[in-house]
Parts: structure tokens; C-alpha cells; sequence
């Protein structure tokens, strides 16, 4: 029986990890660093203004990254990630930096990540962010598919959803309702083991 090469390309927050920024928030009480994809479509928008606000509330790259070693990926995402090792290949696509994911991707074991940068000038200030690509989920999944690889792409926000319509299987893992509501073509799985049965029973199909 052939069985087409898979991978499962996942975003990092809101599926694997915590959100950093709300984790920012709570640690500094800037209430508007709660704001994320969620609630702000335009990436763009919403990086320049958290940007704006870590410049004005003297917030730097290292006050972020020590907040990032205290936090602890959702639990049972390890043992998740685990199990996808076992069965296909995964990868994590994501608009966080690199600059921020390690100390998350050393308690997930290291998984394959593709996601973007971060500048900071001398003082440690957050200055800029630079994409890899533009609608770099997307395109990532489309270069999988044009090697010939079947993709199942899991997320949970506005900024996954071409990631997921590209797919060959769209998933929202835990996505708030306005989310589900504008995206009904979408299957959507609120635990760990819902989603691993559903993944497993789509590879084996």
C-alpha cells in the first residue's frame, strides 16, 4: 500500500506555545501587548504597533526574551509533537523570530522551524522585524505540495488561514469564535487527541 510523504505544518502560538506577547503584557501591564493575531488581521499593523509601544515603555529585546525562558509550551503539546515525529514530518511555520523561539523550541525538542527576525539597536531596543517572505506560510506550504509532499497544516488565527486553505487539509486548533465564524470550510479541534485522531485518520485514509 503507498502512502503519500506527509507533513504537518503547524504554527508555533495558540497551537504549541503560549502566546508571547500576552505573556509580555501580563508581565509589564501593557494591556496593549495582549492584542495579537486574533484581533488584528494586517501583520504589519500589529507589529508597528507593538513596536511603538515597547520604544515608549522602554520594553527591551532582553526584558522580552526573559519573559520567553519562564513559559512553558501547552500542555500536551510535547507529547503531540512527539507522536507527529513518529508518523510524519513536522514543521512549525510561524510569524514569531527567531531571536524569541529557542528557549520554547529546546522544551519542544528541537523541532524544523521556519519563522522571521528581529532587529534591535545598541541599547537593546526593538527597532524593526523582518519577514522571510511575504505570506511565507502560504508559499511554504505551496513548496511542499510542488515537491510532492501531501500537507496538513494546523493553526488558529486570522494569519494562518491561507497557510491552511493551501493545504491539503486546513485545521483551527483552538481558534476564538470570530475565527470559526469567518471560516466555516475549516475543520476545528479544541484538544490534543481530538487532533491527533483526526490527523491520523486523514493519513491512513
Amino acid at each position: 500500500m503507498y502512502r503519500k510523504p506527509t507533513i504537518v505544518a503547524m504554527d508555533l502560538e495558540g497551537v504549541l506555545v503560549p502566546e508571547v506577547w500576552i505573556a509580555v503584557a501580563e508581565k509589564t501591564g501593557i494591556e496593549k501587548l495582549r492584542l495579537t493575531t486574533r484581533d488584528i488581521s494586517d501583520y504589519d499593523e500589529l507589529m508597528r504597533m507593538r513596536i511603538a509601544i515597547l520604544r515608549e515603555n522602554g520594553v527591551t529585546l532582553r526584558d522580552i526574551q526573559e519573559v520567553i525562558s519562564t513559559m512553558d509550551p501547552l500542555p500536551g503539546a510535547g507529547d503531540f509533537i512527539d507522536w507527529l515525529r513518529r508518523e510524519v514530518q513536522p514543521i512549525i511555520l510561524s510569524d514569531t523570530y527567531y531571536e524569541f523561539a529557542l528557549p520554547l523550541m529546546e522544551k519542544l525538542g528541537y523541532p524544523t522551524l521556519f519563522c522571521n527576525s528581529i532587529e534591535a539597536d545598541g541599547g537593546n531596543t526593538v527597532t524593526d522585524y523582518h519577514l522571510r517572505i511575504g505570506d511565507g506560510k502560504r508559499k511554504a506550504v505551496e513548496a511542499f505540495k510542488g515537491i510532492n509532499f501531501r500537507v496538513i497544516a494546523v493553526g488558529d488565527s486570522y494569519n494562518d488561514t491561507t497557510m491552511l486553505a493551501s493545504a491539503d487539509l486546513g485545521i483551527l486548533f483552538r481558534p476564538p469564535d470570530n475565527v470559526v465564524d469567518e471560516f466555516p470550510q475549516f475543520r476545528v479541534c479544541r484538544e490534543y487527541g481530538e487532533l491527533r485522531s483526526y490527523i491520523a485518520d486523514y493519513i491512513t485514509e
